[in-house]
C-alpha cells in the first residue's frame, strides 16, 4: 500500500472508518487488522511465536554467562559485543529494505537467527559449556537482527492502511508484551527445573512458525524506482531523520531512557544476593513486559492524545521514577511492581512514537528510517547494560540502578529545553509522509 493512498493516522484518529469506540470498547485492542489483511495476520503469527521463543533465549544468555562467571561486568559486556554487530549491520540492513524483497529478506534473516539458537544449544550440552561462544553467538544474533528488523518494520507498514497502522501497532506490542512476559518466565522456571539447554532447543524450535508463515506470505518486490544500497542512500536517511526535530525527539527521548535507566544486566545479580536466587530471574525480566502487556491491552484512550511529544515526555519521566523506585525496593512483589510500571510507562512511549513514525516518514525511506530508529532503540539498552555493570562494579547494586533512574530524568529536561518542536508536536497539523519527504 503506498502512503500516498491514506492520510496519517495517529492514536487520536479512529482506528478504522466509523470505528469509534464508546465506553470501556474504547480502551480495547482493535483486532480489524487480523481480519482486513490475511498477510499482516500471517506475519503477526508467525513473528509472535519466534520472539517468544527469542525472548527466552534473550534471558538464557545473561544467565548463563553470571552462572559461568560470576561477573555482573561479564554480563554487561554482552550488550557492547551486540552493540558493535548492530552498528555494523543495522544501516545495511536499512537500505537493502528499501532495495529488495522485504519479505525475502527477512526469511534470510530468520534463518541466520535459527542457527545462532542451534549453536547456543549445543554449547550449552557441552560437560564444560565454554563462556566465548556466548559472546560471539550474541554478537551474531544482533547482527542479523540489524539485517532483519528494518525489513520488518518497512514491511508492516506495507500490509495495513494508514488508518489501520495504529490499530496494527497495538497488535504488535501486545503479542511483544506477551512474549517479552512469557518467554522470559517461562525461562526462569526452565533454567531452574532443567537447565539452559532446554531453553535454547524451544527457541529452534519457535522458528518453525516464523519461517512457515513466511513462506505462505506473497512477495513484496520494491518500488520500482527505489534507491540501490549504497552510501548515499545511508546518507540521505539520515539527512531526513536529521531535518526533523520531532523525529530527532522521539530517538533522544527513548535512547535517554534507556542508557541511564536500563538495569536489566544487573537482574542475575539482584536474583540471586536480594531475592531468592536465580528461579525468580525470569520474573524481573517479565514484569516491565506485564505492564507493557496491560498498557497495550487499554491502549484505547492513546487515540484521544493530540499532543503526541508531549505524551512520550511524560511516559520517559514515570519510567525514570519506577526504575528509582525498583533501585529502593527491599522485597520481591515491590521490586515487580515498580518495573511493571515502568515497563506501562515504555509502552505509552513507545506507541505514540510509532505513531509520530507513520505520520512523518515517507514509503521509499521507510527501511533507512526503521534502520536508524533500531540503532537507536536497540543501542541504548546495550549501552544501558554496560553502564549499569561498569557503575555496579564501582559501586554497589543499588548505587547503580538508582542513580540511572535519576539520570534518565536529568536527561529528559535537556531534551524539553532543547526540542521545543518535539514538545510543541501536534498531530492534528502534522504533515502527510509524502509532504515530509
Amino acid at each position: 500500500m503506498s502512503s500516498d493512498d491514506h492520510a496519517p493516522a495517529g492514536p487520536d484518529a479512529p482506528a478504522h472508518p466509523g470505528a469509534e469506540r464508546t465506553g470501556l470498547r474504547s480502551l480495547a485492542l482493535d483486532l480489524t487488522p487480523l481480519r482486513a489483511s490475511p498477510q499482516f495476520r500471517l506475519l503477526w503469527a508467525g513473528q509472535g511465536v519466534s520472539f517468544f521463543g527469542s525472548q527466552m533465549t534473550y534471558v538464557a544468555i545473561p544467565v548463563q554467562v553470571f552462572l559461568l562467571t560470576g561477573s555482573t561486568l561479564a554480563v554487561g559486556l554482552i550488550g557492547l559485543c551486540e552493540l558493535v554487530a548492530l552498528l555494523l549491520s543495522a544501516f545495511v540492513g536499512g537500505a537493502v529494505a528499501d532495495a529488495w524483497d522485504r519479505r525475502r529478506m527477512i526469511r534470510i534473516a530468520e534463518i541466520g537467527l535459527l542457527t545462532v539458537s542451534a549453536l547456543l544449544l549445543l554449547n550449552a550440552t557441552l560437560d564444560r559449556p565454554r563462556v566465548w561462544p556466548l559472546f560471539l553467538l550474541s554478537a551474531f544474533a544482533a547482527a542479523f537482527d540489524g539485517l532483519q528488523r528494518p525489513s520488518l518494520e518497512a514491511l508492516h507498514a506495507r500490509l495495513v492502511p494508514k488508518e489501520l497502522q495504529p490499530a496494527a501497532a497495538a497488535l504488535r506490542s501486545a503479542t511483544g508484551s506477551l512474549a517479552a512476559l512469557g518467554g522470559p518466565a517461562l525461562a526462569g522456571v526452565l533454567i531452574g527445573y532443567v537447565g539452559v539447554p532446554v531453553v535454547y532447543a524451544v527457541d529452534v524450535v519457535s522458528f518453525a512458525a516464523s519461517l512457515t508463515a513466511l513462506t505462505l506470505m506473497a512477495a513484496t518486490p520494491p518500488r520500482a524506482d527505489a534507491d540501490r544500497p549504497s552510501l548515499q542512500a545511508v546518507r540521505e536517511g539520515l539527512r531526513y531523520a536529521r531535518s526533523q526535530p520531532v523525529l530527532m525527539g522521539t530517538y533522544i527521548a527513548d535512547f535517554n531512557a534507556m542508557v541511564f535507566g536500563m538495569p536489566r544486566a544487573l537482574f542475575p545479580a539482584l536474583a540471586v544476593t536480594r531475592y531468592g536466587g536465580t528461579g525468580v530471574v525470569g520474573l524481573l525480566y517479565a514484569a516491565p513486559y506485564a505492564g507493557s502487556l496491560l498498557a497495550t491491552a487499554t491502549s484505547g484512550w492513546t487515540r484521544r492524545v493530540h499532543r503526541h511529544g508531549q505524551a512520550i515526555i511524560w511516559a520517559v519521566a514515570v519510567w525514570g521514577l519506577a526504575i528509582t523506585a525498583f533501585g529502593f525496593a527491599s522485597s520481591l512483589p515491590v521490586a515487580l511492581v515498580a518495573l511493571a510500571v515502568a515497563g506501562a510507562a515504555d509502552m505509552v512511549s513507545g506507541l505514540f512514537r510509532m505513531t509520530v513514525w507513520n505520520q512523518t516518514i515517507p514509503d521509499h525511506l521507510r527501511g533507512r528510517l526503521a534502520s536508524i530508529e533500531m540503532v537507536n532503540y536497540a543501542s541504548g539498552p546495550l549501552l544501558g547494560d554496560a553502564e549499569a555493570g561498569v557503575v555496579a562494579r564501582l559501586t554497589s547494586l543499588q548505587t547503580s540502578v538508582v542513580s540511572g533512574g535519576l539520570l534518565c530524568l536529568a536527561g529528559l529536561v535537556g531534551v524539553v529545553a532543547f526540542l521545543p518542536e518535539f514538545v510543541r508536536y501536534d498531530a492534528r497539523q502534522a504533515q502527510r509522509p509524502e509532504q515530509a519527504g
